[in-house]
């Protein structure tokens, strides 16, 4: 949304920031409510524009929120610093950052004296999820299509949960495709393309692939005869997006490749790659399971063809969510049974009956989202405790990517030479702190290339607090250091 479009939202937009103090403001309007405007939210600093998102849950009619800036309500002063809960914004000004200790108590598994740290295996979930999955098994449990009030509520939950998760991805409603999880919807889209794929074609995936982008298209080669390229990666495992580009030729057909990596963090170019597919003729097809967790998404905006993610790595449930461009998926010939109807073109796609009930906790997860102020702000907050974990690392730990939070999310994957990271998890889940330790993460490609063994991968999420953060690397550097000598005394060294 423009404000320059629409002078009444800006002059009550400033009349209200100056009577209240009020830093930032967020306008939500359903597409219908103010002519000429999408589904948006747009963060003012006293009425100059300073961010705009999409809107990550269904707004029925224009309202406003007011985020407070006032010193009761903000005990950190207004300023250029951050680290004590604020957050720089675009154009120089700050974001206050979420209400911990209010979001916190939202979360019954965050009432415990346990530190999780580990958001790329999943989130976790607040009470209102669960009680809105609650909610359809007691107020509308049954099937779709019958002339009822259960079936109809079904009906209208379905449609809501497509409008709002196309708000999320930037996509139409119809273009929306559920499964049960992304490697789920990954095998059933990449076995429906493969109707039209012919022996020889290739297919190009990339070494920071999640093996759910990887072995659906391995076992669709071995059927039809396809071949499979990698994409290779920099020392600091960002895409090598020129030898990407010599991968590219006249057969292939799909560019497979990871918006975000999900084991050592790096953020891919996913517009650069999606150009690169396009210009070769191929399909983008875009493992976004990470990035959905930790950023706002614009599938349009990177012009990708097929996108996937879970919602249970973003504090929903165990769901999984595609988006499909319209004129692909018409152009695809499903695998359904008979009787389930071409339209919304993304249901052909969705076998059996879908999981009402989890749709239901989707919707409250989007709201949860949306009334913390939306991804690009949980962002920021994201990145400042990404920043202060990587400032707190013990001495000695070997950190695999990005040395800063830029170009990045909170996933960070360390190991130490003299200690095993198996016996570092299980060692600190003892203290209170949930953190895996593995060889791939599924990341079989870069863990090949990189090899790194076995490591600790510590996800943060923005339910961590700053005070966690510390803890975690206080308890880190003792278990460090009470162990390294003795391994180093076992491998024989002096």
């Amino acid at each position: 949304m423009n404000p320059a479009e629409t002078p009444e939202i800006t002059e009550l937009i400033a009349r209200l920031c100056d009577e209240r103090d009020v830093a930032i403001l967020a306008i939500e309007h359903d597409m219908h409510v103010v002519a000429g405007c999408s589904d948006r939210v747009v963060a003012l600093d006293h009425g100059v524009k300073i961010a705009e998102g999409a809107l990550t849950c269904r707004a029925s009619a224009l309202s406003v929120r007011l985020v407070s800036n006032l010193p009761a309500d903000v005990s950190a002063p207004r300023g250029p610093r951050t680290g004590d809960g604020v957050m720089p914004a675009p154009g120089g000004s700050v974001m206050p950052a979420p209400d911990l200790a209010a979001l916190r108590a939202r979360f019954s598994s965050l009432s415990r004296d346990f530190v999780y740290l580990d958001a790329p295996g999943g989130t976790q979930t607040p009470d209102e999820v669960g009680a809105a999955v609650a909610e359809v098994y007691r107020e509308a449990s049954g099937n779709t299509g019958a002339p009822y009030a259960t079936s109809r509520r079904l009906d209208e939950l379905v449609d809501e949960a497509r409008a709002a998760s196309a708000r999320f991805f930037g996509c139409a409603p119809e273009e929306i495709i559920f499964g049960a999880n992304m490697t789920s919807l990954n095998f059933m889209l990449s076995r429906t393309l493969g109707r039209e794929l012919r022996a020889g074609d290739e297919i190009v995936v990339t070494r920071l692939d999640h093996d759910g982008n990887v072995a659906p298209w391995l076992d669709l080669a071995s059927d039809l005869g396809l071949r499979i390229r990698h994409a290779d990666v920099h020392p600091d495992t960002t895409l090598d997006l020129a030898g990407l580009e010599r991968q590219l030729g006249p057969r292939t057909k799909v560019v497979a490749f990871p918006w975000c990596a999900n084991s050592t963090g790096t953020v891919v170019d996913a517009r650069a790659v999606c150009d690169l597919a396009h210009e070769a003729g191929a399909l983008a097809w875009v493992d976004a399971v990470q990035y959905a967790a930790h950023e706002p998404m614009d599938v349009r905006a990177i012009g990708a063809d097929v996108v996937a993610c879970s919602a249970y790595k973003f504090c929903g449930p165990h769901l999984g969510i595609a988006y499909g461009r319209r004129e692909l998926l018409e152009s695809w010939r499903p695998y359904k049974a008979r009787p389930v109807p071409m339209e919304p073109v993304g249901h052909r796609f969705e076998t059996g009956t879908l999981p009402y009930e989890l749709l239901g906790g989707l919707l409250a997860t989007f709201s949860y989202l949306d009334s913390l102020g939306g991804m690009a702000r949980l962002a920021a907050w994201e990145r400042e405790l990404g920043e202060r974990l990587l400032a707190g690392l013990p001495p000695g730990a070997r950190l695999y990517g990005l040395p800063t939070m830029a170009g990045r999310v909170p996933v960070f994957l360390i190991n130490f030479a003299d200690v095993p990271s198996a016996l570092l998890s299980e060692e600190l889940a003892k203290l209170g702190f949930g953190v895996w330790s593995h060889g791939s993460y599924y990341a079989l490609g870069l863990h090949d290339r990189i090899g790194w063994g076995e490591a600790l991968r510590i996800g943060l999420a923005h339910y961590n607090s700053p005070d966690e953060i510390d803890r975690f690397n206080e308890a880190l550097a003792g278990l460090v250091a009470a162990h390294a000598p003795a391994s180093a005394a076992a491998a024989g060294q002096p």
